[in-house]
């Protein structure tokens, strides 16, 4: 796929229109002050959080972007109908834009990274720029041969229409609300954290190169994803709590869907990550993360004045371009003009010309017209040969 380009945080580069809903959504949950809440609107808000963290851990993360076990085509777009449910766009676009995270973990091309745009914007504040809305599936190559997931990837919102329609006709006013908004905005920041909480308060087991942590509350709150060090050093299987004590919800659910025959091939963590840590001497990792967060700074550095040199050059070869344009057109100005006066100094010369040759053939006509004469006077008969 093609190489992200740096995050940018100018004005010029909010997208307002694509904010709109999420901001409507947020705005939405204050009216429970007018609808209240009743007991079944709780128990909505309740049971949807934790169905759609599911589709979200379970197959928006683990299936569709680690594709860290194999089901079925049916069970494949069920998962992508529940994650879809949450409002957090298409399972198409989660796994492209999740394993550009990956591949860019805390660097300057990640739009999730604390340390290289803050806390905030690496909570939701990358939802407002243009880039991070646009599309590049040349890394789900694996995915988009499924119509069904096009589908719903285009018709990225309907899932979660569908959820809404649900909770007003159980619920009323309050069960939207309650049962849908204040669970949907609540499932947003449940996954959110995993992107900024989780890369700034928690405990590195392994030396990853980037800022993951392990939180057992976020692992708690998340269904398993809050060990996050953990799945940032092996993302490829299911198994995200490495430990018995840590807890992680989805991958039981995964195990049970093996028993189930529902899915298979579930990827597990090598024998040698649960026998033990693998991770450097403290004062070697400590130094590894200082060369590293030095490099990343100075690459960071090096890629804004790139960036900046290149506009600057942009700006001169416009410029330029348009100074060369304006010497063409007055060189052919002037050229056209000398070609006039060319044009008319040789008209005038012809004329000149012209004219001379006229004249000569009217003298020329005038003396072969005297010889004529005098050849007739000599050739009359009646006048004298000679004269006295």
């Amino acid at each position: 796929m093609n190489k992200p380009q740096p995050v940018a945080h100018s004005h010029d580069d909010i997208i307002y229109p694509g904010a709109i809903p999420f901001v409507l959504a947020h705005l939405a949950c204050f009216a429970v002050i007018w609808t209240g809440a009743n007991p079944i609107d709780i128990w909505m808000a309740v049971s949807l959080y934790w169905i759609r963290i599911w589709g979200i851990t379970a197959g928006y993360h683990r299936y569709f972007s680690h594709k860290t076990y194999s089901t079925s085509r049916w069970f494949q777009a069920f998962l992508a109908f529940v994650g879809g449910s949450s409002a957090q766009k298409g399972a198409l676009w989660w796994a492209s834009t999740h394993r550009i995270h990956h591949k860019y973990s805390d660097t300057i091309y990640d739009v999730h990274s604390p340390r290289q745009h803050g806390f905030w914007f690496a909570h939701f504040g990358w939802i407002f720029t243009k880039q991070t809305q646009e599309r590049d599936y040349s890394n789900i190559k694996d995915l988009t041969k499924y119509p069904e997931l096009v589908w719903l990837d285009k018709h990225q919102y309907m899932p979660a229409v569908v959820v809404a329609i649900a909770t007003y006709l159980i619920g009323g006013w309050s069960g939207l609300v309650v049962g849908f908004f204040i669970s949907t905005v609540a499932t947003w920041h449940g996954t959110f954290m995993i992107n900024s909480l989780a890369h700034v308060h928690g405990k590195q087991r392994f030396v990853t190169g980037d800022d993951s942590r392990n939180n057992w509350l976020l692992a708690l709150l998340t269904l398993g994803e809050g060990w996050h060090n953990n799945h940032h050093y092996y993302q490829s299987c299911a198994r995200n709590g490495f430990r018995w004590y840590e807890i992680d919800i989805t991958y039981y659910s995964i195990l049970l869907l093996e028993k189930l025959g529902i899915v298979w091939d579930v990827k597990q963590p090598s024998p040698e990550v649960l026998r033990g840590d693998r991770r450097l001497p403290k004062p070697i990792a400590d130094r590894a993360k200082e060369i590293y967060d030095a490099l990343s700074e100075t690459v960071g550095s090096a890629a804004l004045k790139g960036k900046e040199a290149l506009n600057t050059a942009t700006s001169r070869w416009d410029e330029f371009s348009e100074l060369g344009k304006a010497s063409v057109q007055l060189a052919m100005q002037d050229l056209s003009h000398r070609f006039d006066e060319a044009a008319e100094s040789a008209a005038q010369k012809t004329r000149e010309v012209v004219q001379h040759a006229s004249e000569a053939v009217d003298q020329a006509a005038e003396k072969a017209k005297a010889a004529i004469e005098d050849a007739a006077e000599a050739l009359d008969p009646n006048k004298p040969a000679y004269e006295n």
